[in-house]
Order: C-alpha cells, then sequence, then structure tokens
C-alpha cells in the first residue's frame, strides 16, 4: 500500500506560508486575517474550526470565529465585506439553516471568498485545490485515467469535476444512489469519494492498483470518519489516503494559500488608487 500523506506536504506549504505572512507583515504592515461565520453547533465543524486557528496561529495569520443567529447572518457577511482589514471569509457549512447557504456564499464579496464557493468567486474551492495537489505531489498522473468522482457536493465534487473536466481530463460523477455504483467504480484508475456516507467505497467496488481518494466527512460515535470502509485498507496493492492526515491538511493550507494571495491583492489593490 502506499499513502497519500497530505500531511506531509502540507507541512512543506506551511514553511513557504509562513515567510510569505512574515513578509507581509514586516514590509508592508499588513497581518493576513481570516473570518469565520458559523451558525449553529456541529461535532465536524467545531473540529475544523479548531484546526484551521491553530493553522494561522502557526502562520502569523490572524483568525477570527463570528458565530451568527441565522437573522443576523446577511448583515454580517456585509460587515465583514466592507472591513479593510479582513482579506478572507469562509461560511462555514453545513449552516444550522440550510436553505440559507446559497444566499450566503454567494454574498462574500468575489476577492475575500477564499473558500471559492460563490458563483463569481475569485479563487479555486479548497478542497479541489488540495485533492489536485495531493495527486500532483505523489506523482499521480491523471492524463489517460479513467477517474470516478463520488459525491457532486459545493465543496468538493463539484468544484473538483469542473477543474478536473476543466483541463480535459476523463471524469465520471456519481453519488450513492447511482445504478451500478459498484460496476462503474471498477473500471476507474483514480476513485475520489465526497459523500459523508461512512463505509460507502468497499473493497469489492476497487480495481487492482487503484488511486483511492476519501475525501468525505461524517461524524460517527463522536469520531470523523471517511467514506472508505476499513476492509479496503487491508489491501496493499492500492494508493490510498490515510484514515487521517490525507486531504484534510492539504485543504486547510490551499485556505490560507487563498488567503495570503487575498492579502497580497488588497496591497496590490491600495497602490492602484
Amino acid at each position: 500500500m502506499r499513502l497519500l500523506n497530505g500531511a506531509e506536504l502540507a507541512d512543506y506549504i506551511k514553511e513557504r506560508q509562513l515567510k510569505q505572512s512574515r513578509n507581509l507583515i514586516q514590509e508592508y504592515k499588513i497581518i493576513p486575517r481570516l473570518a469565520i461565520i458559523r451558525t449553529g453547533q456541529n461535532t465536524v465543524t467545531d473540529t475544523y474550526l479548531r484546526l484551521k486557528t491553530s493553522y494561522g496561529e502557526d502562520i502569523n495569520v490572524e483568525v477570527g470565529v463570528y458565530e451568527s443567529a441565522d437573522e443576523d447572518l446577511m448583515a454580517l457577511i456585509k460587515k465583514l465585506n466592507d472591513d479593510v482589514n479582513t482579506h478572507g471569509i469562509i461560511i462555514q457549512l453545513p449552516l444550522e439553516n440550510a436553505d440559507q447557504t446559497d444566499a450566503a456564499v454567494n454574498a462574500v464579496a468575489p476577492e475575500k471568498d477564499v473558500d471559492g464557493l460563490g458563483l463569481i468567486a475569485d479563487f479555486t474551492p479548497a478542497t479541489a485545490m488540495a485533492i489536485d495537489w495531493l495527486l500532483v505531489g505523489y506523482n499521480v498522473d491523471l492524463v489517460g485515467k479513467k477517474i470516478a468522482i463520488v459525491g457532486n457536493g459545493r465543496l468538493v465534487g463539484a468544484p473538483l469535476a469542473k477543474l478536473w473536466q476543466g483541463i480535459g481530463r476523463d471524469v465520471s460523477v456519481y453519488d450513492d444512489t447511482t445504478i451500478d455504483l459498484a460496476d462503474k467504480l471498477k473500471i476507474a484508475d483514480i476513485i475520489v469519494s465526497a459523500t459523508g456516507m461512512p463505509g460507502l467505497i468497499k473493497s469489492n467496488m476497487i480495481r487492482q492498483k487503484a488511486v483511492v481518494v476519501d475525501a468525505g466527512t461524517a461524524s460517527e460515535n463522536g469520531k470523523i470518519v471517511g467514506d472508505v470502509a476499513d476492509e479496503v485498507r487491508d489491501r496493499q496493492d492500492l494508493t490510498i489516503t490515510p484514515i487521517r492526515g490525507g486531504v484534510g491538511p492539504l485543504t486547510i493550507a490551499a485556505l490560507f494559500d487563498n488567503l495570503i494571495t487575498a492579502a497580497r491583492k488588497s496591497i496590490e489593490k491600495k497602490v492602484s488608487k
């Protein structure tokens, strides 16, 4: 088995980002600042907020977490859009009221939408970028390969399919309701799963020597789990993300890469005025 260790790659990226943020602080007196907006309580959300806050501290980036009532959400987004000291804004999903999701992510100013979820965001979505980085970092060639993406959500599946289809890759998108999903996955060289359904991807769905990226997240018995069944990890022929430290660390790294870019662009905007 070959592990796709995203945490290892993220460490190298973090070193570069620390140098970049130091440069912004020392040369331009600008501290990159990320605002994260959440509504309601969610165990998975709590974990990701801790990870993002800790990562920001490591690279000299300020991270502010804002808890909002549903009725105050749009006003808070506008306030942060107008704040020149806030360079990036994340709407932490899922929102307590899922019906607000489209309006909320599209209300974030495109130049501050570092999660890349809005229709006219200036940035590539962080998780899609992270998965692309992960495969490039381990020399997994997508050219000429059959790629299956399971899950078509706004955070992972949809933006990743758009990214890879945009550069001409052979991508098919499925979900947990796809008829004969196992048969369709068996012909794929690369499988990326992001449904949030624990144990969905079983060993008999995966061809020999395939590449498997588990980007699914769900809470089960108080633990964050992925889409890949435990039995899959007994196979020695696969190239696969580990249970922890696969896509997650690189997603956070990609997010902060977008943030640092946003902070730098804010300087260029001031200079051009």
